[in-house]
């Protein structure tokens, strides 16, 4: 299944002009868990040109746009509509090329990444969302200034609180190939500089 989202991501990506972000966005920064589904933001002429060769379907609840592609599932945001903790302007002035595709830089992903798993905490998808958390945070160009600055500019410092507890009560994190001692140094490590306000 995975194997077949990411041939219809390259084949969307060949149409449609988009930013990458969720799960496969993380995949292409840290290259450790693959998905199944994809999200994408779109604006409103790309929304129209998806609505013209797909059954588009808008889930009010959730502020987005669905595609069902059979075993895969396309969720599609949008600017003014679907409700990011960051303004999209600031997602769109932040962006990396990763692995061809248009994706937010590896902080702002992080960010977008604890949105979700603020919501989906205890359940499959959170726990999936935490690995990517984990992943994310533990590479090693990550930039914790501006990360400390993009929370502390959106009124988002709690994110940072959060992200410190998440990794004070992991204990390991094994699909991610690190055992507990691994895990517990990796974090030592990154709780200083989440800490450190200089």
């Amino acid at each position: 299944m995975t194997e077949k989202s990411f041939q219809l991501l390259k084949q969307l990506q060949a149409d449609y002009d988009f930013i990458l972000i969720a799960d496969w966005a993380v995949f292409g920064y840290t290259h450790a868990l693959k998905s199944k589904d994809i999200d994408i933001i779109v604006d409103f002429e790309e929304l129209n040109k998806l609505k013209k060769a797909y059954q588009v379907n808008k889930n009010e609840r959730l502020k987005k746009y669905e595609i069902n592609f059979g075993e895969v599932d396309l969720d599609i945001y949008m600017p003014f509509y679907s409700q990011f903790c960051l303004p999209v302007e600031f997602i769109q002035a932040n962006l990396n090329s990763i692995e061809g595709f248009k994706a937010p830089r590896l902080e702002v992903l992080l960010i977008l990444k604890q949105q979700a798993y603020q919501g989906r905490r205890g359940s499959a998808k959170g726990e999936k969302d935490k690995l990517d958390i984990l992943s994310l945070v533990s590479r090693q160009e990550f930039d914790f200034v501006f990360y400390r600055k993009a929370l502390q500019t959106h009124q988002l410092s709690d994110y940072q609180k959060s992200l410190i507890s998440l990794l004070k009560e992991t204990q390991s994190a094994e699909p991610l190939g690190l055992n507990v001692y691994q895990f517990s140094r990796l974090k030592k490590g990154i709780i200083n500089q989440l800490e450190d306000e200089e």
